[in-house]
């Protein structure tokens, strides 16, 4: 276990590209207009925090550990999240931008990226099941044998999922956005 443990602490308007980021236990802690752009988080274990309006780009995530965790409106762009802590790993995202991420192979079932942004985010192998992608922008993210059933995209944009290499039993689209799950087919749909 880590030496640092704090529970409870608010940080708010941190830079720590300044200031160290101390690897530890954090639980029930908020951080807000935080950067914590490129810091190594690696090893630290974060249950029930929240982050508002933070920057973690890049971040390092080595056997980190996120327990229903919450993200609101914080950029992260190019995090791996497949090098995280697998057990009890939960968290669910609000009007983040997540684009060029990896979920590769991560069971996350019932995960909310509502109104993400999330460009060349790659899915593939993820157990993504009643996962909620409403209002979210699915540019170029990859899902290959991702298991997506009961999954609602209502309203999300720019996404191209094939319905023969994914589980999508139950899951919900707009009609007016199907087309995305037509696009192997390369059809000109008017």
């Amino acid at each position: 276990m880590n030496e640092l443990y704090l529970e409870e602490e608010n940080f708010q308007n941190k830079d720590f590209s300044q200031e160290l980021f101390k690897t530890g236990s954090y639980e029930l802690c908020t951080f807000t207009a935080c950067n914590l752009a490129d810091c190594d988080l690696s090893k630290s274990q974060f249950i029930e925090c929240d982050f508002t309006n933070c920057d973690l780009s890049n971040v390092k995530l080595i056997n980190t550990s996120f327990q229903d965790c919450n993200f609101e409106n914080c950029k992260m762009l190019g995090l791996n999240f497949e090098q995280c802590e697998a057990f009890a790993l939960s968290f669910g995202f609000k009007d983040c931008n997540l684009s060029h991420s990896t979920f590769f192979n991560l069971n996350l079932p019932k995960t909310d990226f509502s109104g993400s942004k999330l460009h060349n985010v790659d899915f593939a192998k993820a157990n993504l099941n009643n996962a909620i992608f409403k209002n979210c922008d699915l540019l170029n993210a990859v899902f290959q044998q991702t298991k997506l059933e009961k999954a609602d995209f209502k309203k999300a944009v720019n996404y191209s999922i094939d319905p023969e290499n994914n589980q999508l039993k139950g899951a919900k689209f707009l009609l007016s956005e199907v087309s995305g799950l037509l696009d192997k087919y390369k059809l000109k749909i008017e």
